[in-house]
């Protein structure tokens, strides 16, 4: 059996919808999927029918998965960063712009040694994004 893909899977505590609208400004993510719990259990419970059980952004040929969680799910996890790499100086300092947007900058955007535009940005919703760009 092979592996066919490894997609990253942010449990964000209630905070979906916000986290779909804000990728989508900030890397230009595209929504392919969307269920609510409500949409797929008529029996959960009230407060929870509106949150999102799963959701898929798609970025370029990458997808990143998404869920509300449970009521009680934890939203800590171990150190994990998203790399994304670009093909273009605009669109990375674009991007790292939007992410820091109520967020924290860990490493400003810098030509770094080893030949790429870099940096490190940990969003509003405490996702650690590394981002870089090859320098032409």
């Amino acid at each position: 059996m092979a592996i066919q893909s490894i997609n990253p899977y942010l449990i964000l505590g209630g905070r979906t919808d916000d986290a779909l609208a804000f990728y989508h400004d900030a890397l230009g993510a595209e929504v392919i999927a969307l269920n609510r719990f409500g949409d797929v259990d008529g029996s959960c419970p009230e407060a929870m029918r509106e949150r999102v059980m799963h959701a898929e952004l798609q970025l370029g040929a990458a997808r990143i998965m998404l869920s509300d969680g449970p009521a009680d799910a934890p939203t800590a996890g171990g150190a994990v960063s998203i790399a994304v790499r670009f093909d273009d100086a605009a669109q990375i300092r674009r991007g790292f712009e939007r992410l820091s947007v109520d967020g924290t900058v860990i490493q400003p955007l810098f030509d770094s040694p080893w030949g790429t535009l870099f940096g490190v940005v940990v969003d509003r919703f405490g996702v650690s994004w590394m981002l870089d760009c090859t320098k032409t």
